[in-house]
């Protein structure tokens, strides 16, 4: 099951505030963490699909970089984004 865009519609909306901020950090975040969700079932299902795993990874890199940015641009913004995104414990 792929990330639809009905799904990436609303993570836009709840966390770029409209349907056209998807520039947003926060609405970066999202997408990236609804992408990594999928891939990462993918993964679990296909053990040896490794050019799928390699894309994870850099997924996840990818949003550890925004999510570091966001939290020394805006502490607030990121405590609030990670609580949402129910990211860690």
């Amino acid at each position: 099951m792929a990330v639809t865009s009905k799904n990436k519609q609303e993570a836009i909306k709840k966390f770029g505030g409209s349907e056209i901020n998807t520039g947003s950090i926060q609405t970066q975040v999202a997408l990236l963490t609804l992408e990594i969700n999928e891939i990462t079932k993918h993964v679990v299902k296909n053990p040896k699909d490794f050019s799928t795993k390699r894309g994870l990874f850099q997924k996840v890199s990818r949003r550890k970089s925004l999510l570091r940015y966001l939290e020394k641009k805006d502490i607030e913004a990121y405590r609030k984004l990670i609580k949402d995104l129910g990211l860690r414990n």
